[in-house]
């Protein structure tokens, strides 16, 4: 193993030459790839409609090509999973991660061609331990092995077609080389499994006598099966099982809630934390030093990036801007072009830079608002069909709401806390919140999966707040009338906070 450490070590060096070559020259980098990226989709039914045989430039792709999301891309991305070829991208595609989010789908399908598995998400995986290695010469990495926490995928057979559609994770894990399996733990058929209860004990289990060096997930699952692992061990904390353990990889939730609580489960300084910002569109950042959690904008991965001033969202023809027209501090929502087939494609997210040179950015936010603190994607609009629903069935009507999470605390699942205007309140408040909770769960399948048996989830805490609360929140804050809201959901307790203080004093 020391030997395999050692080539491993040398190899990711010569990467970081390559990372430190586009650092030094972006926009060239980012150039090459739009060219790249346009010759490669000319022949798709996409690039015969949009021409782009005849696009020679960045400003004559923005003209020609309309901003898209999710809905403007859904009956494209479903004759791909039926096995229609040359669609979006070229050849055919058979994998696709599928996330909630969209204002339409309980779930969206993101196409993950063979050319993005490889140059975008490998190319991350292995970048983020690139830059883990170089900030720490003395690394261990490979003398052990590797846990990363995924989902499950399932086979869809359209007649003669078949396609395969799951978490991104478990789509990587899939499609890893054979070899790599000698890196990683637990075997793939307990990394795979879809029932999580099941899967959660055999990972503890199976990983527990191993030695792992390095771990990766979403925080929130991860603190699930590392409490899992002390309960059946017995130990203190996971510096006892897992004494060589070096570094967590995580991404897809803010970290903040879960640091103090990951400091008392490791119980060691030696246990570094890397941000991670990947999604189911594609690997895009990594943060490049450890005392920093500003992320490094990954440009040679296959995606070309466009940046939207915040005040452009929404226009019929908004203005987005190339990364060598960008500045400091202010936010930009993000569009991609990407080897998958996503042209000009809204993310959802918004970041700002800290850095042009190079270019370090953090995540802000999402273009809607929205709770994503255990990864579970409620957008308004999910929140306003379930209260829908709820209000139907109980005879409630709702004047104002807002909701925020409750963060996990001792070994305590999390929740949503809602404060709740009502003009007519529910017979049985408890009945309400059940509907509430189910309805989402159809709606939102990440949320459905979150609530899965309380592991991350518990049902939602609903406060019933008496007639104008609201009204002199705003009040006290001097924003009544014009466009001042309420702000219906929030990813932090910032608000919630400020509320539930009025109502005491």
């Amino acid at each position: 193993m020391p030997i395999i450490n050692s080539i491993a070590s040398w190899i990711l060096k010569k990467r970081m030459h390559q990372i430190e070559l586009f650092m030094k020259y972006p926009h060239d980098v980012q150039e090459e790839w739009l060219g790249k990226l346009i010759d490669e989709g000319k022949n798709t039914e996409w690039g015969r409609k949009f021409g782009y045989d005849s696009i020679q430039t960045s400003d004559q792709f923005k003209k020609r090509v309309p901003i898209q999301d999710y809905d403007s891309l859904k009956n494209f991305i479903e004759r791909m999973r039926q096995g229609e070829e040359n669609i979006l991208w070229p050849g055919e595609i058979k994998w696709f991660a599928k996330s909630s989010g969209t204002t339409s789908d309980k779930s969206k399908f993101i196409p993950v061609s063979e050319d993005s598995l490889e140059g975008c998400h490998y190319n991350g995986g292995r970048d983020m331990v690139a830059i883990h290695c170089s900030n720490n010469p003395e690394t261990q990495l490979f003398t052990g092995k590797s846990l990363a926490l995924a989902g499950s995928f399932q086979t869809h057979n359209f007649s003669k077609h078949e396609s395969f559609s799951g978490d991104l994770s478990a789509i990587v894990i899939n499609n890893l080389p054979k070899w790599a399996e000698f890196l990683r733990s637990p075997d793939i058929s307990i990394a795979l499994l879809g029932e999580w209860e099941e899967k959660l004990d055999k990972l503890a289990n199976s990983t527990s006598n191993e030695n792992i060096t390095s771990i990766a997930g979403v925080p929130s699952w991860m603190l699930v099966l590392l409490q899992h692992i002390l309960k059946i061990t017995g130990k203190k904390n996971i510096s006892e099982v897992w004494p060589n353990l070096e570094v967590f990889f995580h991404g897809g939730v803010n970290f903040s809630p879960y640091r103090e609580q990951f400091k008392t489960i490791f119980s060691s300084d030696k246990i570094s934390h890397q941000e991670l910002y990947n999604a189911s569109e594609g690997f895009f950042g990594i943060q490049l030093q450890p005392k920093s959690s500003d992320l490094l904008l990954m440009l040679d991965y296959g995606i070309y990036y466009e940046f939207m001033p915040l005040e452009e969202i929404g226009k019929a023809e908004p203005l987005t801007l190339s990364l060598s027209e960008v500045k400091n501090g202010v936010n930009y929502a993000i569009v991609i072009s990407t080897n998958a087939g996503l042209w000009r494609y809204m993310l959802g997210d918004t970041i700002k830079f800290t850095s042009l040179e190079p270019f370090l950015f953090v995540i802000t936010g999402r273009t809607k608002l929205f709770i994503n603190a255990f990864g579970e994607e409620v957008i308004i609009d999910n929140a306003d069909k379930a209260l829908m629903v709820a209000c139907e069935k109980t005879g409630a009507i709702v004047v104002e709401y807002t909701a925020a999470p409750v963060f996990m605390k001792d070994n305590e699942s999390g929740a949503h806390e809602w404060l709740i205007e009502f003009e007519k309140e529910p017979d049985d408040l408890g009945y309400f919140t059940n509907i509430l909770d189910n309805a989402l769960k159809a709606i939102n399948s990440d949320y459905e999966a979150k609530r899965y048996h309380n592991m991350a989830l518990k049902e939602p805490l609903i406060r019933s707040v008496k007639q104008g609360t609201f009204y002199n929140w705003l009040k006290g804050k001097g924003k009544l009338g014009g466009q001042n809201k309420v702000p219906r959901l929030s990813n932090d307790r910032k608000y919630i906070e400020e509320i539930l203080r009025s109502i005491e004093q």
